[in-house]
């Protein structure tokens, strides 16, 4: 007798399905969230076949919104805004107020309402997080110049977002009951809110700074990884639902602080990869619900409209920041480098349309055209990101180049070492290695590792060794030597095989932690493995006189 659920129905056929448009999305050299979106579309109640339960995947959508903006906390940086805030601040907010009065313009020929038209236009001025991070990180664009605007950008509008979630709710309570009761009736119900989220950031930044930290630390060392795993996921967890019981504030701004008190701590690395996973299980499970409320009849019922939600999201916004960069005295190439990067729509956009719903604020197929929206400018943003750098390639043949001289690092010389990955064991190699005066080049893909490796004097490519490009620039061809510290050994196992592809002679020496991605390496041919494990078992070994055998 088979036992089915709706729950577990609902998990296996969202991830199942996610899984299979993901790896089709990644073949095409799309944003695998396209493809999450197109998962939910096919198991919603929208196309053929089977219905996945909405109303179940809303509720793990809302454990997949608060993952993600503790993930957005933990790699919030004061720092980097502050470096660029005088481009990202203004800029940010006068990219917003143009994208919003267009979704607004537009929604007002569909004959809405202002309302209506503020949270649409809203939601299609902020770009997704992790679209624009992946596409600067697979072109090594993220410790550049322009790379730094972006993100410091993209910061400014994530933090505008937090604050439209929390005043929504109140706009729309005034909405409802009219303006009966004159100007107490919209100052009574804002000043409250904010005196609520006053109250709240203040026992966050005063006690949470406090308490998150030491329990933290005291579950670390109790040297119990599941422990530690379970205190961060509470930690995210239970910050947000108190936030939302207590103040009445939005999971995702409880979350968010949650995420940011974590981040200023030396555990902030740990948290982040123990809680990775799940963290991007949930994610998946929020951007398949997300699809699932699409309506594939909004593409033939409403053409036009869906035409000039694309066209604001891929054009008009995108003006508005290639103009400001552009009047901030930044290179042309510069200028178009931050406007495609930003010419997408993501995860705010679906919260602020889910939220906008469920107020009554924003009509359904107000929604539909957001979601269209979203996923043809995440299909469409790598050949944006693709069409302006082979135009910065051309103007470097050209003997144009419009890269910032700053970021710009020397080829690094023959024989030198490539290594991959700056956590605690690549950390202790490039110290080493930094000391004996031995030449090599870093790569690391995670912004806030490759900027403390910055910080330490080290020469940093922000970017995935698994991508050929990368190891080009790193200079893999006149390398003598790779060094994979990473602590994925499949992942290792892929960068190895690029890297003697474009190198036969280069000596790889890779880590492995357990014997089946030991295994793994050698069938590829890796000779020199290193396991942990074995490592310490022989060192204690041969203090006590033996040796390891086998």
């Amino acid at each position: 007798m088979v036992h089915h659920s709706p729950l577990i129905g609902t998990i296996v056929a969202g991830l199942v399905v996610a899984f299979v448009m993901g790896a089709l999305a990644q073949r095409l050299k799309v944003s695998p969230i396209a493809g999450y979106l197109l998962a939910g579309v096919m198991v919603g109640p929208s196309t053929p076949g089977y219905v996945a339960d909405s109303g179940l995947a809303n509720e793990l959508a809302e454990i997949g919104v608060i993952l993600l903006m503790f993930g957005v906390g933990l790699h919030f940086s004061l720092k980097e805004l502050l470096s660029v805030r005088a481009i990202a601040v203004p800029g940010a907010l006068v990219q917003i107020a143009v994208a919003t009065l267009l979704g607004m313009g537009l929604a007002a020929m569909l004959g809405w309402g202002l309302a209506a038209g503020f949270v649409f236009g809203l939601a299609l001025s902020v770009a997704s997080t992790v679209v624009l991070l992946r596409a600067l990180q697979s072109r090594s664009l993220v410790q550049t110049e322009r790379g730094r605007i972006a993100v410091g950008w993209l910061i400014v509008e994530d933090l505008a977002m937090v604050l439209a979630l929390v005043l929504l709710p109140v706009m729309a309570r005034i909405i409802s009951g009219g303006t009966a009761g004159g100007l107490s009736a919209l100052v009574v119900p804002l000043a409250l809110t904010f005196l609520k989220v006053a109250i709240f950031i203040g026992l966050m930044l005063v006690v949470g700074r406090r308490v998150i930290p030491s329990a933290l630390h005291w579950v670390a060392h109790t040297g119990s990884r599941e422990l530690f795993r379970l205190a961060v996921l509470a930690i995210a967890l239970g910050v947000a639902f108190g936030a939302a019981f207590l103040f009445d504030i939005s999971f995702a701004l409880g979350a968010f602080f949650a995420g940011m008190i974590l981040g200023e701590t030396p555990l902030s690395r740990r948290a982040t990869e123990e809680t990775l996973p799940l963290r991007d299980a949930f994610a998946v499970l929020f951007f398949v619900s997300v699809g699932m409320l699409f309506d594939p009849a909004v593409v033939v019922e409403q053409p036009l409209p869906l035409a000039g939600t694309v066209a604001i999201i891929l054009f008009g916004k995108s003006a508005a920041a290639y103009l400001i960069v552009r009047a901030f005295g930044h290179s042309n190439i510069q200028a178009l480098t931050i406007a495609s990067s930003l010419a997408q729509i993501g995860e705010f956009s679906f919260i602020l349309a889910a939220l906008g719903t469920q107020l009554g604020m924003l009509p359904q197929e107000g929604r539909d055209l957001i979601l269209a929206g979203a996923i043809i400018s995440i299909f469409l943003n790598p050949f944006v990101f693709t069409l302006i750098l082979s135009r910065e390639k051309l103007a470097e043949k050209a003997g144009r180049t419009a890269e910032e001289p700053a970021a710009a690092a020397p080829p690094p010389p023959s024989d030198h070492v490539i290594l991959a990955g700056y956590g605690r064991v690549g950390r202790l190699i490039a110290r080493e290695l930094k000391r004996a005066g031995r030449p090599f080049v870093l790569i690391e893909d995670q912004p806030d590792i490759a900027r403390r490796a910055e910080a330490d004097g080290m020469t940093v490519l922000a970017s995935n060794a698994i991508d050929q490009q990368a190891l080009e620039k790193a200079g893999v061809q006149r390398a003598g030597k790779l060094l994979l510290a990473i602590p994925e050994g499949y992942e290792a196992g892929a960068i190895f095989e690029r890297a003697r592809a474009l190198n036969p002679a280069i000596r790889v020496i890779a880590r492995a932690h357990s014997d089946a991605e030991a295994e793994h390496l050698q069938r590829l041919g890796v000779t020199e493995i290193i396991t942990g494990e074995r490592e310490i078992a022989d060192r204690m070994l041969s203090l006590c006189g033996q040796r390891l055998m086998g």
